[in-house]
């Protein structure tokens, strides 16, 4: 049976916590004397869990150090469509293949997500973020942009000034951070805003791009999503002077400090979205007036 000294029992404030604690266990740990003070039977059980419980919580301090240190364990990503399958996606390939201890779920939706009723670690979205809870890392600048089909301007001009979209086809994209049907550009004289109607829409990117390219109308796309057919001459640049800002962000609830998989993989997509081989390309060689 241990005595007080072998636990290097201290000053008396702790004779005050042990009486706490024996008070709430409802169990005497001590046997006292004027001469001598031991621990009971009890005593000793109470030492042993708390040796154990000790133990636990040094290793969930490890535990929670190494996760801030190592990139590990489930990481779950959304983003649009578009943006996703062209650009994060074989990005976020390159970064399994450098974090093996990282478990990656990415989710391409058409809608803004609730990062914390969804779980989501990131939110990779182009445009403002509105939401003063959270966080918003710029992941890279870019801007969307109008174009059109050769066939289409051919058969019905081209407009000259912005309002003159509302008398034209424009092909309309449920974008998650715009109304649905009005485009705002910022141009010579600041922010502009126009409403636009056509007879076809979507909540895709691509499938809006292919109908441009078909000659059905006008589109306000990402510049990174047209790059390649305005360079080709597929489509033609249209009020050139006129563009929308489009930044993109990795939105999370916490900062990068406190979680290695979220910072590693935020500082990646800044690399490969604005250097790497998936960057989103912002100027044009070719159709842009």
């Amino acid at each position: 049976m241990r005595t007080a000294s072998e636990l290097g029992s201290s000053p008396a404030y702790v004779s005050k916590r042990i009486g706490i604690l024996e008070k709430t266990l409802r169990v005497k740990l001590f046997h006292r004397s004027t001469r001598r003070v031991a621990v009971t039977d009890d005593g000793e059980i109470v030492y042993q869990w708390a040796q154990r419980i000790l133990e636990e919580v040094e290793g969930m301090a490890n535990a929670v150090s190494t996760l801030k240190t190592e990139p590990r364990g489930a990481l779950r990503i959304s983003t649009s469509f578009g943006l996703g399958r062209n650009h994060v996606a074989p990005a976020i390939s390159d970064l399994a293949k450098r974090h093996a201890g990282l478990e990656i779920r990415l989710e391409l939706v058409d809608r803004a997500v609730d990062l914390v009723g969804e779980g989501i670690d990131i939110d990779i979205r182009v445009g403002e973020v509105h939401e003063p809870q959270l966080i918003a890392h710029r992941i890279a600048v870019g801007s969307r942009v109008l174009c059109a089909a050769p066939a289409y301007l051919e058969r019905r001009g081209q407009p000259k000034t912005l309002a003159d979209l509302a008398q034209h086809a424009c092909l309309v994209i449920r974008e998650r951070d715009q109304t649905f049907g009005v485009w705002r550009l910022k141009g010579s004289n600041g922010l502009e805003t126009v409403k636009v109607t056509g007879p076809l829409s979507s909540n895709h990117g691509d499938i809006v791009r292919q109908w441009a390219l078909a000659g059905h109308g006008i589109i306000l796309r990402a510049a990174w999503g047209v790059a390649a057919s305005l360079r080709a001459g597929e489509l033609i640049a249209v009020l050139p002077e006129y563009r929308q800002p489009a930044e993109v962000w990795g939105v999370t609830t916490a900062r990068l400090a406190s979680s290695a998989k979220v910072r590693v993989c935020v500082q990646f997509l800044q690399e490969q979205l604005t250097r790497g081989p998936f960057a989103l390309v912002t100027s044009f060689a070719k159709g842009m007036g």
